[in-house]
């Protein structure tokens, strides 16, 4: 075989040897928007624990569940594309549904939008990636609130159910000597919403000696915990 030729055989024989040797890679999802899935019909079923405490009254203990649905596709008042959230409440299984108030819900390329007592707000952004920040009340009037995107792709469960794929947003976490202000949701691929805590209390202040006791004067603590979802 003429120099040049073989040379260029040793060349091709390398290279082909190099492709097969190559690691086989799975492609990145950087499509993350069934975090926060929108379909006519898909619902969850939560039950929800809440305490509430006042000044002037002894704590209330409520146990309910509250029935989301994703309603029908419309245009807003902006123009854009949104669905009709309808929620649901009952106190016990045996109960039926009523409705308690009809919200909106929404997705852009970018952000995960519910309308909460006429409040636009961002639950989560797009791609769901670690460590994302935003404000969440951009698109309202109210003061800046940032969020926090934490622990995602990793495992979470809840009433005894785990989710292998979830996405846990801190949209507060905040304590001191008056004050507890901690907001969390966790949200699941394909699923949508599975947990949340909310609790906002106020420590008494009114003497030294309730000061740093955690003795509560006022505020709430509340539990979403998924029970069950699908589509009807």
């Amino acid at each position: 075989m003429p120099r040049p030729a073989y040379l260029l055989y040793c060349l091709y024989t390398f290279l082909l040897v190099q492709a097969c040797h190559q690691p086989v890679t799975t492609p990145i999802q950087t499509d993350t928007t069934d975090y926060f899935p929108l379909e006519t019909g898909h619902y969850c079923i939560y039950a929800v624990s809440e305490q509430r405490y006042a000044l002037t009254a002894a704590p209330v203990s409520l146990t309910y569940q509250v029935k989301e649905t994703v309603g029908l596709l419309y245009t807003n008042v902006t123009g854009q594309p949104a669905y009709q959230l309808l929620r649901y409440r009952r106190t016990a299984d045996a109960q039926p549904w009523h409705l308690d108030s009809l919200w909106s819900i929404r997705r852009t390329r970018t952000d995960g939008i519910r309308t909460e007592n006429g409040q636009d707000i961002v639950k989560v952004v797009f791609p769901v990636i670690e460590n994302a920040r935003w404000n969440a009340n951009q698109f309202n009037a109210s003061g800046a609130d940032d969020y926090v995107l934490r622990n995602v792709g990793r495992p979470f469960s809840v009433s005894g159910v785990t989710f292998d794929e979830t996405a846990t947003v801190v949209q507060q976490a905040d304590s001191t000597l008056v004050a507890q202000d901690k907001r969390t949701e966790v949200y699941a691929r394909r699923v949508g919403l599975i947990y949340k805590e909310r609790i906002q209390l106020h420590f008494c202040t009114a003497s030294p000696g309730c000061i740093g006791k955690n003795q509560v004067d006022y505020g709430i603590r509340q539990v979403y915990q998924l029970r069950s979802s699908g589509t009807e």
